[in-house]
């Protein structure tokens, strides 16, 4: 296994994915229900959210052959989106790869089961999850790559899942000025990433 592919996957997709930031929407779209509920919203959305990314991941750099854009095109245009959201993450914003337009934040307090939507689409693989596994598949486009990128991903859900799964006590510790911080770290690491994507990008163009 490339242990610098999977670090690099690992930071952009817990960056973006980061299960801390989702843990306070997870709460209030479940806090009618008990712990066992709970747990078991916490493992459907881990399960759905694995599904969603690992087609994406899989078909991605078919989807750009298919619309005749190349992968430096996307990774320009990628990196942007990603540095957006980085900036957004610095200045104290949530990800965007977490938020939606005001009319779906509206649904999603009248929503029965969020596991799939809002959880798992587009809060965890949102607009940011999809362009982080479509330029990372393109770029590393074969089996050893895909495996790499996979296992990093699986190892974001699997954190994901622990800490949905335990959201109820978790949230009791994790006070607003530690979410925050961690935003803003996470914002910082994926706008370094983001750079690198243009910069490559840019380059090979």
């Amino acid at each position: 296994m490339d242990m610098a592919l999977f670090l690099k996957a690992f930071a952009a997709l817990f960056a973006i994915m980061n299960p801390f930031v989702a843990l306070p929407m997870f709460l209030s779209l479940t806090s009618g229900d008990d712990a066992r509920a709970q747990r078991r919203t916490a493992l459907r959305v881990a399960l759905y959210s694995t599904i969603l990314a690992g087609v994406i991941l899989v078909s991605g750099a078919s989807v750009l052959t298919f619309f005749g854009v190349t992968v430096d095109d996307f990774r320009i245009a990628g990196g942007i989106v990603l540095l957006m959201i980085g900036l957004g993450m610095l200045n104290g914003k949530a990800s965007a790869a977490h938020a939606g337009t005001s009319s779906e934040q509206e649904q999603h307090a009248q929503v029965g089961d969020p596991s799939f939507y809002p959880m798992s689409f587009p809060m965890m693989v949102g607009p940011g999850t999809i362009t982080t596994l479509v330029l990372l598949g393109g770029a590393n486009a074969h089996p050893s790559g895909y495996l790499t990128i996979g296992a990093a991903l699986l190892a974001v859900i699997a954190i994901l899942a622990v800490v949905l799964y335990f959201a109820a006590d978790i949230g009791h510790i994790l006070s607003q000025t530690l979410r925050t911080i961690m935003t803003r770290l996470m914002g910082m690491i994926l706008a370094a990433i983001a750079v690198e994507m243009i910069v490559a990008g840019l380059g090979s163009v």
